[in-house]
């Protein structure tokens, strides 16, 4: 069922026109569901073609201060899962229209989600929400390899690619296991420790993913630490993607606390996303 998996069609695509791409992640609900509607669609339309969708989670496994205080936030104000699995059917809603009006591909989604919102509402019910609403794929951040077997089947099934994450901790031999039982691609975590802005990655990244990317024939993303061109065109210089979180959750932290309307944060950092593709266009 994955061949007609948004998010796989994504990357084929990219891969046959030989480019890379930028994954933006926004907190869902952050600061309202309307906002999150608009900036997938401005997102799209600057030529985005994966999006990662945060799910706001009381603990959080290494999200860093940044996106901790938007879920923070959205939590705070009692949003459920369910309203942002609303708000993502209603993204598809529109966005069937502005495709056939604009010719420009479908947005895939991800999900970034705790495991244990899958366990509290039962991992077959929540898959089919996910997949109903028009998601495309989970990442699934505390639930390592061994465990990740059950899951990976029944998301299949409806439909959903299961992204596997490996960090700089990772041996060699298991990173190769994980990339081979991931679906869509592989998510490389660049830097021990949490996610936020840094303005280089580590060498020693570039060059395993490099290696790894050698031995396996799926797409690799790398996330953590790249908030800006530069850092952008140095991840996709080895890899397939490049993550950026804590770099737009911070831009529409700071369009908020300035008092931007509605239109004007979401062009603000619709342009910022913009900037990010600049390198790859």
């Amino acid at each position: 069922m994955l061949d007609q998996n948004r998010l796989t069609i994504a990357f084929a695509s990219l891969r046959a026109a030989d480019k890379k791409t930028v994954l933006p992640f926004i907190t869902a609900g952050y600061p309202d569901l309307d906002t999150t509607i608009d900036l997938l669609a401005a997102f799209r339309r600057q030529g985005v073609r994966v999006c990662e969708l945060g799910i706001p989670f009381s603990d959080p496994v290494a999200d860093g201060p940044v996106i901790q205080a938007s879920y923070t936030e959205v939590l705070g104000r009692g949003l459920t899962g369910s309203e942002i699995f609303q708000a993502v059917a209603e993204y598809r809603r529109r966005e069937a229209a502005a495709c056939a009006a604009d010719g420009l591909p479908s947005l895939a989604l991800m999900a970034m989600v705790s495991y244990s919102i899958i366990f509290r509402h039962g991992p077959e019910n929540y898959l089919a929400q996910a997949a109903a609403a028009g998601i495309d794929a989970l990442i699934v951040p505390d639930l390592p390899l061994e465990e990740s077997a059950a899951l990976t089947p029944q998301a299949q099934e409806r439909g959903l690619c299961n992204i596997l994450l490996v960090s700089p901790m990772t041996p060699p031999p298991r990173r190769l296991q994980i990339a081979k039982a991931s679906r869509g691609f592989l998510y490389y975590i660049s830097v021990a420790g949490i996610t936020g802005e840094r303005k280089r990655l580590p060498e020693e990244t570039i060059q395993a993913v490099a290696d790894l990317r050698r031995q396996v024939d799926i797409p690799i993303c790398i996330g953590f630490g790249i908030s800006s061109p530069q850092t952008v065109a140095q991840v996709c210089s080895v890899a397939d993607g490049a993550i950026v979180g804590s770099a737009i959750v911070h831009r529409i932290a700071d369009a908020a606390k300035a008092g931007a309307g509605h239109d004007e944060l979401v062009a603000r950092v619709a342009d910022f996303v913009g900037e990010l593709l600049a390198p790859l266009r």
